[in-house]
């Protein structure tokens, strides 16, 4: 039963008029009016109540006519009454019984285990370093700050941002060029706008890719060209080959197939670029996090007039945190502003706290905590597939927070993910990112999410989900 420690009546809608023909009691209506509440749902089992003085001086009446009407509907049973507790919603709807002759959809089993992508440890976030971002930015924002937001960022956390890039990922911004965003998603939503505008209609993507790039880029107009990656990254001789005047490309660590962009691929791109008047958007999402060398820089400090960069901490702190960048090249700025000139700027109070938290040195010692976590966590993982699935081989560069896992020959991906899930481990078919399906068969494989001691068992039931090797 939900309990509630919140008056819910307070803010319900109660109809107390009489009825049309004839007359009854206010105590009868009121009794009437909280009864039909709660079998509509709108109150709840186990809401509370308003006390009966409170709710007699809120309605205007004497306190017998709600201790009348309460006392109606606990002898109905809608309500129960407790000495030195609240009077609260005993009553909730049942669901109704199948039709005969139907059946009722089998409910999937809890997943026990997630090695899909996408999250970080979110039992790591750091909680009491945020919470005291948040304390201390709550504590001394100016009047000001608690206005409508600038539409490109709080100018704390521009600057903040702009020197955080040049430090560590070598960008080449100034705190004008930086755009706060809620996230990747949206910072490729808002460049593709700004494309149009500019009479740029196509652009290519990564294939595999994330999916949700592609969908943004349709959203905002553009037709969406796939150009395929091999093991130097996005074939950049193939753009030749589409009408696209701008391409998206995770440079650092590409997804899923976890390839670093070349340097020779890099100048190619920036060459492309430049010869067909276009723009390279740089998808640096999870760049932070390289586990065999130091971090390579961004392609955008090449050519900062041809590149847009994209950036959030969806896979350093946490997705739920809805705060991300996007640095624009400075002929697209004007554009940007104009094409969205309707986008709105995360919480305030937020894009402040996210200054705080990375001007105290708190965000890097969490990045280097994180490192040292994820690292170990890889190595468990690859360590544990090599002894308990040898048929298997895992790939990608020793970076980021997922790895493919090729599967042997003949393998049916898509059964195989499906039985894992029916045991309770949930995996990622690498053809879920394609835009065309291959005969190639492997996982990608997410590691953020879960913990070490919780790989073993993982693995365990990714071999039992797996055909018997012959």
């Amino acid at each position: 039963m939900a309990v509630s420690q919140t008056n819910l009546a307070w803010a319900t809608l109660l109809d107390l008029a009489p009825p049309q023909r004839g007359r009854s009691s206010l105590h009868d209506r009121l009794a009437r009016a909280l009864r039909t509440a709660i079998r509509d749902g709108r109150l709840p089992a186990g809401a509370a109540v308003p006390p009966s003085r409170a709710l007699a001086e809120e309605l205007g009446c004497s306190r017998w006519v709600v201790t009348e009407a309460y006392g109606q509907l606990v002898t109905e049973g809608y309500l129960a009454a407790r000495v030195g507790s609240a009077t609260r919603v005993s009553w909730s709807p049942q669901a109704p019984p199948p039709a005969p002759g139907t059946r009722r959809a089998p409910t999937p089993p809890p997943i026990r285990y997630d090695l899909a992508p996408g999250l970080p440890d979110l039992r790591a976030f750091p909680r009491r370093r945020w919470a005291d971002a948040v304390r201390a930015v709550t504590g001394s924002a100016v009047h000001y700050d608690l206005g409508l937001p600038d539409p490109g960022g709080h100018p704390q956390l521009r600057a903040t941002l702009a020197q955080y890039l040049r430090r560590s990922r070598g960008a080449d911004v100034q705190p004008g060029s930086v755009s706060v965003c809620a996230g990747v998603v949206d910072g490729l939503v808002r460049t593709c706008r700004a494309l149009r505008a500019e009479a740029i209609t196509d652009i290519a993507v990564e294939d595999p890719g994330w999916g949700r790039l592609r969908d943004a880029a349709v959203s905002a107009g553009l037709r969406v060209h796939p150009v395929p990656v091999d093991h130097e990254g996005l074939r950049a001789d193939d753009l030749a080959r589409t009408p696209a005047r701008a391409v998206v490309v995770a440079a650092a660590h590409q997804f899923p197939t976890g390839t670093v962009l070349s340097a020779r691929r890099r100048a190619q791109l920036v060459r492309w670029a430049r010869a067909v008047d276009g723009f390279v958007v740089e998808d640096d999402y999870d760049a932070e996090f390289r586990y065999d060398r130091h971090p390579v820089a961004v392609m955008q400090g090449m050519d900062p007039r041809r590149v847009f960069l994209l950036g959030s901490v969806s896979k350093t702190l946490s997705p739920a945190l809805g705060l991300g960048w996007l640095v624009v090249p400075a002929p697209m700025d004007r554009a940007l502003r104009a094409a969205n000139s309707l986008a709105a700027a995360p919480p305030v109070l937020d894009q402040l706290a996210l200054a705080t938290f990375v001007d105290r040195g708190w965000f890097d010692a969490h990045l280097r905590a994180a490192r040292r976590r994820f690292r170990a966590r890889r190595d468990l993982l690859v360590r544990t597939l090599a002894a308990e699935i040898p048929q298997t081989r895992a790939e990608g560069t020793a970076a980021g927070l997922h790895i493919l896992l090729h599967l042997p020959d003949g393998t049916d991906t898509g059964k195989t993910v499906r039985t894992a899930a029916a045991a309770g481990l949930r995996l990622a078919d690498l053809d879920d990112y394609r835009a065309r399906r291959t005969p190639q068969r492997a996982l990608v494989l997410g590691y953020g999410n879960i913990g070490d001691t919780e790989i073993p068992p993982a693995v365990a039931l990714l071999r039992q989900a797996l055909p018997s090797p012959r």
